[in-house]
């Protein structure tokens, strides 16, 4: 912790500005004199009163003349005390040196340690911060307000500028120089072959891929159907060349037919031996991929391929600029699907932190978690915030400052204390005078 000593006169500041700034620095400036000028005037009542009272005593005035003048000088003597009291706390009475006295600015180091210690022994305590953040009911409150739509669409946009503005000063090579380091480098170095075995296997076991065989089955017949002219002609070439004519016409179409048959079986049977097979290559397949060394390597010698492949190159470096272009369209238009989504979850959550359901009960002491341990372990740090910030602050604007706060209200000693000693002094001289 930093004593007053360690602080040069260069690093002094002056505290911050009173609340309302100069109007309100000023109206306080003028209430203060103002009541200076009431104490003041209650001190040199009491002095006048006493310097006539005393040349009446004088003069042979009556008796009662003395107890007057008994209550006007307690009365003064306790204007003086209470004056020095009240100046000794900002500054030298009447600039002489007295121990002490000037407390304020000579002990504002002292001030501010224990100033410190106290806030972090009775402010900072884990258990007060938790029963303050439980009584306020965060959660519920704060989800009270979130479910109102007018609230969530605030927070929204809020939240949009922020991505918007986030996204705005990333710069481009930097951001795709991340992905290829977090992403591309990442996907690259996993084997492709294990998990793709196991995504595919579990496609098998689950039957999603029939969907898929149907199609290329269907297609498959159309094509056939479809291409009469073109199945002849692939026969009729690979025919040979003594061979006459009209018998290769006669088995181009015996072959059509056949094809054209095993098509439509495989097409309308979904236990056709064909489909079978497919079903059992893509288990063994899968299989392959997850456990055969072999079938891993080809499978990242592909992936290599693929990943070196120009087209993917120019896909990899272009993502981050179509993301970001998508990103800024979806913050911009209130009416995006983003945004739309977002405001509806967090209504969605205020709605659930207002009802107190299991989720609010979460979040509450979360809350209080998190404020018991910023202070349990940060509590030193921000005491310590306290008393630095004390520590540069300007004695005599420091002490110039508190006096605006407190003075107006401490001339009231000064006025209590001229009637307090009067009434004293009367009392004493009386008992004085009925006794003696």
């Amino acid at each position: 912790m930093k004593q007053a000593s360690t602080i040069s006169s260069a690093e002094r500041r002056p505290p911050p500005p009173l609340p309302g700034g100069p109007g309100a620095e000023d109206a306080k400036r003028r209430g203060l004199r103002r009541m200076k000028g009431v104490a003041l005037g209650f001190l040199v009542g009491a002095a006048v009163v006493f310097l006539l009272t005393s040349w009446a005593q004088a003069a042979g005035w009556p008796g009662w003349v003395g107890y007057v003048r008994a209550a006007a000088e307690a009365g003064m003597i306790g204007a003086l005390a209470d004056w020095f009291a009240v100046t000794a706390l900002f500054r030298y009475p009447l600039g002489i040196k007295i121990p002490h006295t000037a407390i304020i600015p000579t002990r504002k180091q002292q001030i501010g340690d224990s100033l410190g210690e106290f806030v972090g022994t009775h402010f900072l305590a884990p258990d007060v911060v938790r029963e303050k953040v439980r009584s306020a009911d965060i959660a519920t409150n704060l989800g009270g307000w979130l479910a109102r739509p007018e609230n969530a669409e605030r927070v929204t946009a809020e939240l949009a500028s922020v991505l918007r503005g986030a996204v705005t000063v990333l710069r481009d090579e930097d951001v795709q120089a991340v992905m290829e380091q977090a992403v591309t480098k990442r996907i690259i170095e996993k084997e492709w072959g294990p998990p793709l075995g196991a995504i595919l296997g579990q496609i098998v076991i689950d039957g999603a891929h029939h969907k898929l065989v149907d199609l290329v089955c269907d297609r498959s017949y159309e094509w056939v159907r479809d291409n009469h002219d073109t199945v002849l002609r692939v026969v009729s070439d690979r025919a040979p060349t003594w061979s006459p004519k009209f018998v290769d016409e006669l088995v181009a179409d015996k072959v059509y037919g056949e094809v054209l048959s095993f098509a439509w079986a495989v097409k309308v049977d979904v236990n056709h031996p064909m489909r079978m097979a497919l079903d059992r290559f893509l288990s063994d397949f899968a299989t392959d991929l997850r456990e055969d060394q072999e079938t891993i390597r080809r499978a990242e010698q592909v992936k290599q391929q693929v990943i070196e492949h120009p087209e993917v190159q120019k896909l990899i470096g272009a993502a981050w600029a179509t993301g970001k272009d998508m990103l800024l369209t979806a913050t911009e238009d209130p009416s995006s699907e983003l945004r739309q989504r977002v405001r509806q979850a967090l209504c969605r959550l205020g709605e659930r932190l207002a009802s107190r359901d299991s989720l609010a009960t979460k979040v509450e002491a979360w809350i209080e978690d998190a404020a018991a341990h910023v202070v349990t372990n940060y509590s030193n740090e921000l005491t310590t915030l306290i008393t630095d910030t004390v520590a540069r602050w300007d004695p005599q604007e420091t002490s110039r400052r508190v006096e605006l706060q407190v003075g107006r209200d401490l001339q009231f000693i000064r006025i209590n204390g001229t009637v307090v000693g009067a009434l004293a002094g009367l009392a004493i001289y009386t008992v004085a005078e009925l006794v003696f």
